[in-house]
């Protein structure tokens, strides 16, 4: 009996079409945490990370027969698991249980949407709004919730206190929630909800 770990992908990739669960298993070995690393940066959860893992390597098996051994797997890998997380978070948008689940467990949350999920659209009609603030105001929002500094940073960029910073931000938060109506979609209620969840 052949030694698998001495096989390479293109020869594991055939026999994994073929069914052999020994070839599965060292590709999944050798691919694990390489892939969990990757989901991780995009979750930012160990739990949520572990399941789209384990959906990941069920689908790999189930749809084993349709992989073409001469392409890259590691390639073929990423581009499902990210695809995936983008499903992940559409769901979690209309869905209130697995967005609060969501909210929860990921503390990065509007940075990973923005750059990820959300259409250029939506990224637009938040600019808008932040745009209509008072310019000290502005500045405060998109210092501490677009770009995620510290109430500290912001107080010896700004010379302000960590008092009207938080003023600021509270009254971000009424004109935005104001601004933005039902009518504006669950995609940007999310974005909402996620960036004032901690005031």
């Amino acid at each position: 009996m052949a030694d698998y770990k001495l096989l390479i992908e293109e020869e594991l990739i055939t026999l994994l079409k073929a069914g052999d669960e020994r070839a599965f298993g060292v590709l999944y070995d050798q691919y694990k945490e390489r892939l969990a690393g990757n989901l991780y940066k995009l979750l930012k959860s160990s739990e949520l990370t572990k399941e789209i893992l384990q959906d990941l390597f069920l689908k790999i098996w189930d749809t084993r027969e349709q992989l073409d051994p001469k392409k890259s797997f590691r390639s073929y890998l990423f581009r499902i698991g990210e695809n995936m997380v983008n499903d992940y978070y559409r769901k979690a948008a209309r869905d209130r249980s697995m967005r609060n689940k969501m909210m929860l467990a990921n503390t990065e949350l509007y940075s990973h949407i923005e750059e990820n999920l959300f259409s250029k659209e939506n990224a637009e009609l938040l600019q808008q709004a932040v745009d209509k603030m008072p310019p000290q105001r502005k500045l405060v929002f998109t210092l501490c919730k677009l770009e995620g500094k510290s109430y500290k940073e912001v107080e010896q960029i700004m010379g302000i206190n960590a008092k009207t910073i938080n003023s600021h931000l509270f009254q971000a938060n009424k004109f935005l929630k104001q601004y933005f109506t039902p009518k504006s979609g669950a995609a940007l209620a999310m974005v909402l909800a996620a960036i004032f969840k901690d005031i």
